[in-house]
């Protein structure tokens, strides 16, 4: 059921997505083609919001910043993973790998590789504190408007 409380945490989530993601393309070479990569990052951090943080607002403020430590990294995972296939599909097309099985193991080295590019303390920190934010206001818009 869609409210208030849902609607402000996937905002908020966009919102972070968009500055963290200006972040992470500030780690990659200058000339690298990131494409609809801000657009997806926004578009998975909306659906983080209205699902793991919207969901569980109401539960007081410790759940709040719980869930607002989790939503990060889980919009991290998911846009890791994401875009991790998306190159791999990219690179596919190129006929660059010899089956679908090293397809698929390339999805996890191209996921490992950035994930460790993004271990950074500006991009977790970033993250992590926008995070307990948006679950703070989260939970205050669900108090507001029940």
């Amino acid at each position: 059921m869609p409210n208030a409380a849902k609607l402000v945490a996937a905002v908020g989530m966009a919102i972070l997505a968009f500055f963290v993601s200006g972040l992470v393309m500030a780690l990659f070479e200058e000339d690298t083609n990131f494409g609809w990569f801000v657009h997806v990052n926004v578009v998975l951090a909306f659906f983080v919001g209205w699902l793991v943080i919207g969901s569980r607002a109401g539960r007081g403020m410790v759940s709040a910043v719980n869930v607002g430590l989790t939503a990060p990294v889980v919009l991290l995972f998911w846009g890791i993973f994401v875009q991790s296939c998306n190159e791999m599909v990219r690179i596919a097309m190129k006929n660059r790998y010899d089956g679908a099985f090293e397809a698929l193991v390339a999805v996890f080295e191209i996921g490992a590789k950035w994930a460790l590019l993004s271990l950074t303390l500006p991009v977790w920190g970033t993250l992590l504190i926008g995070g307990v934010i948006i679950g703070f206001v989260t939970e205050l818009a669900w108090r507001r408007w029940r």
